[in-house]
């Protein structure tokens, strides 16, 4: 065969088979009858085949090698490089939202390798307090001044670049429907909140810009870590501010996610046993959601849509789900014997709803190990029919959001496992 067809036709096939594979996993299945059968792997049965029975076996030997698994396969490894870091308080308000509470605006400096970041942290504080309090720690979208209209907000440092200043994310209290800070701060917590972009800015080529750009190791390995390794590593940071502040209950910090930083919110979560409390709202394929049922967003879908989120290594599953030896579950199992709670939205079926409820479900047998109670039954509760274990599960009406609903199962979740009402 003449060597210039011989290629034509190799190249063909190699086109048709990328777009056969394309179009595999970008095939959008929203029909449950249409799941494929799958096994998910045990989470107590060890590499080696050895079935963990106690929470001593979990914590010595499983556990350590389900971690190992998402730092390779997944997230990609989270660096152990500690990177100088100043807060600046440079703003405070102590008649913020009404007089309910004070705010403080605190300056994140991270350097490294030559490189500066910088990081805006807004807090809400009660003023109407008794003793330390409790705090929400999660990422907003679009800039702290999104989630309020007050005007003493200042913008996030990535939303000052914008050179656009008619964009309409700069638009104050864009966002306020997804934080209900009056409720949230009556009900006694504190919220801690920063923009995910001073992180990791949400794009293909944020990197050099992001905090990872700050470590001795640029690795470009299959389990390099990317923006939701950064965005859990800033959760943690925060974390470390905040249970030094004379406010704060540093046994009561909560962290908390919506969407992809419901992803990151689950990692941050398992690999930091600081958080007590894990909250993931809507998060979907990458977060609670079983991978192997295939069913609104899959792997490969997200892998492309989003490459600088996972490491490598995961992309090694689109459209082989099946191949998964892990799933979404085991993530999950992580925050035992701490809080996890995990929501859903009946009309998000891109996200999973099932899915995540499985995966709930199927992470409690570890909890069982500690004497807590997970999920009880596999049947998916009613529509606004909240479970509240030592695990918290809730579906509600609507669309992919945080609501105020959501947020009052979240306290009412806060109130039983801190012991507050």
């Amino acid at each position: 065969m003449n060597t210039t067809r011989f290629y034509a036709i190799a190249t063909a096939c190699l086109l048709t088979f990328i777009t056969a594979s394309a179009q595999n996993y970008d095939e959008v299945n929203y029909d449950e009858s249409k799941v494929p059968e799958y096994v998910l792997p045990d989470v107590l049965t060890c590499n080696d085949g050895t079935r963990v029975t106690t929470a001593k076996e979990w914590e010595q030997k499983r556990r350590p090698e389900v971690l190992e698994t998402f730092y390779t396969q997944e997230y990609g490894r989270t660096p152990t490089e500690k990177i100088c870091t100043t807060h600046t308080l440079i703003a405070e308000n102590t008649a913020a939202l009404g007089g309910l509470a004070t705010s403080q605006q605190v300056l994140f400096t991270f350097r490294g390798q030559g490189k500066t970041v910088q990081a805006l942290l807004l807090v809400y504080i009660p003023n109407n307090r008794k003793g330390r309090v409790p705090v929400f720690i999660g990422y907003n979208f679009k800039g702290n001044h999104s989630v309020t209209t007050e005007e003493d907000i200042i913008y996030s440092p990535f939303f000052n670049r914008l050179k656009d200043r008619s964009d309409a994310r700069l638009v104050r209290g864009n966002q306020t429907s997804r934080w209900a800070l009056t409720e949230i701060v009556k009900r006694g917590y504190a919220v801690a909140t920063m923009n995910y972009n001073d992180i990791f800015p949400d794009n293909a080529k944020g990197g050099p810009e992001s905090i990872t750009a700050l470590f001795t190791d640029q690795s470009t390995s299959p389990e390099a870590w990317q923006a939701l390794g950064a965005w859990a590593w800033g959760s943690s940071r925060i974390a470390d501010w905040v249970e030094k502040q004379p406010w704060a209950n540093s046994k009561q910090m909560i962290v908390i996610g919506h969407s992809r930083q419901g992803k990151a919110a689950l990692w941050a979560g398992a690999q930091d046993t600081r958080f007590r409390v894990v909250i993931s709202n809507d998060s979907g394929c990458g977060g609670a959601a079983l991978s192997k049922r295939q069913f609104g967003e899959r792997v490969g879908k997200i892998n492309t849509t989003f490459p600088h989120w996972f490491c490598r290594a995961f992309r090694q599953y689109n459209g082989k789900e099946e191949s998964l030896p892990f799933d979404q579950h085991e993530l999950l199992a992580l925050v035992a014997p701490r809080h996890v709670y995990v929501a859903s939205a009946e009309e998000d079926r891109w996200a999973d709803p099932r899915g995540e409820f499985l995966a709930a479900y199927n992470a409690s047998p570890v909890y069982a190990l500690y004497g807590m109670k997970g999920i009880p039954s596999s049947e998916m509760p009613a529509i606004h029919h909240p479970i509240a274990t030592d695990m918290g599960y809730h579906i509600r009406a609507g669309v992919h959001d945080v609501t105020d609903y959501d947020w009052k199962c979240y306290l009412d979740f806060c109130d039983k496992v801190f012991g507050r009402k």
